[in-house]
Formats: C-alpha cells, sequence, structure tokens
C-alpha cells in the first residue's frame, strides 16, 4: 500500500505529530448531498477539522434540492480536512468531498494521493449514492460503504443494502453514526483493513 513515511519530512513539518508515526494517509469521506461528511470528519478530527462551508440561499435552490432533508442550512463549497492517528505509526488525513455534482471538478484533485475512499451513504436516498460511486470508481479507488444512521431513515438488512448498491462481494459495508466516534472509527478502521488486504493480495 503506497503511503508517505514519516522520514519524508511529514513529521517535520507537522510536529504536533507523535514521534512514533512513520506513515501518514490520505482518505476521501465522499457521499451524496446532506449524508453527513461535515460531522463526520468533525467527529473523528483530533485536531480543529477545517471547514469550507456557506450559508445556502434562496439562489441554490434550483441546484440543492432539500426535500425530505430537515435543518440544513449550511453546504460545504470545497472541502472538509480532519486528522486521525489512528495507532502509534498511523496518520490518516482525512479530506471530506462536496456532495453536489457541480463540485466533482474538485474531485480530481482532491482523489490526487488518496489510497481510498469511505463513501456515506443514507437508506433514505440510496439512489443518490450511485453517482458518488461512480466518481470514486472512475477515480480508481478502493472503497468501504457506511450507513449513516438518521433518525426516520428506513432499516434494511445488510444483504438488501448490499443488492441495492450493486456491491462487489469483498467491499466492505457498515453502519454507523456520524456524530459518535466510536461507531465512525470503527467505520475507518473497515476500510483501512480493506485496503491493507487488498495491498497483501497484490490488487492494482
Amino acid at each position: 500500500m503506497d503511503s508517505a513515511p514519516a522520514s519524508s519530512g511529514i513529521a517535520a513539518a507537522t510536529p504536533y505529530l507523535r514521534d512514533s508515526v512513520r506513515t501518514a494517509v490520505k482518505i476521501l469521506i465522499v457521499g451524496h448531498f446532506a449524508v453527513g461528511k461535515t460531522t463526520y470528519v468533525g467527529t473523528l478530527s483530533e485536531i480543529r477539522p477545517l471547514r469550507t462551508e456557506e450559508r445556502m440561499t434562496q439562489a441554490g435552490a434550483s441546484v440543492d434540492d432539500l426535500a425530505g432533508i430537515r435543518d440544513k442550512t449550511t453546504t460545504t463549497v470545497a472541502m472538509d480536512f480532519g486528522r486521525l492517528t489512528l495507532s502509534d505509526d498511523l496518520v490518516l488525513y482525512l479530506f471530506g468531498a462536496p456532495g453536489q455534482r457541480r463540485f466533482t471538478r474538485l474531485w480530481n484533485d482532491l482523489a490526487r494521493g488518496a489510497l481510498g475512499a469511505l463513501i456515506l451513504v443514507d437508506t433514505a436516498r440510496l439512489e443518490e449514492s450511485f453517482a458518488v460511486m461512480d466518481i470514486v470508481e472512475r477515480q480508481g479507488l478502493p472503497y468501504a460503504v457506511a450507513v449513516n444512521h438518521f433518525e426516520g431513515s428506513p432499516s434494511f438488512p445488510a444483504a438488501e443494502v448490499r443488492e441495492a448498491l450493486d456491491l462487489d462481494a469483498t467491499t466492505p459495508l457498515v453502519t454507523c453514526d456520524a456524530r459518535d466516534r466510536t461507531s465512525s472509527t470503527e467505520a475507518l478502521i473497515a476500510l483501512v483493513d480493506h485496503l491493507l488486504t487488498l495491498d497483501r493480495d497484490g490488487a492494482p
């Protein structure tokens, strides 16, 4: 698995990293509009997260469909950024990508150097995940899928969600609550384990 050794300058440039850190990995946090990416990055980040949220206005009503979405007043227009030290020698840099299609041109830059992606989905709007998954697959990024728990969203057996999303049998599918640090960490660990498995198996 490609990664950057801390000795290449990462530790020197960011002295707040633990001295034991040897590997830094870039991970994308992606998903459709209003699926909880900003919340997820903020929940996990051990540093104050970088956010590029702007208040939504009437001017964007024609492109940002708020049907079925409650209490959504801001939207990410560039990225979210956070950091999580996963073990004594491994740190993850989390880049949250905006979900609207008009921002997909940013994904080329955000995906550069990333080793994988965690795709957040909402069972009430599964069909909106297809475009996101298509972008991730076109970027050639391995990924895991995390069903973000929303109050009132329907609950389906994992096998049905997997079938609805047409997931490969080896693609991890987990559930999480983007507001909860423990379950969010477990979702990220599922992705990292998947990446390590692919690396051991020699997947491209």
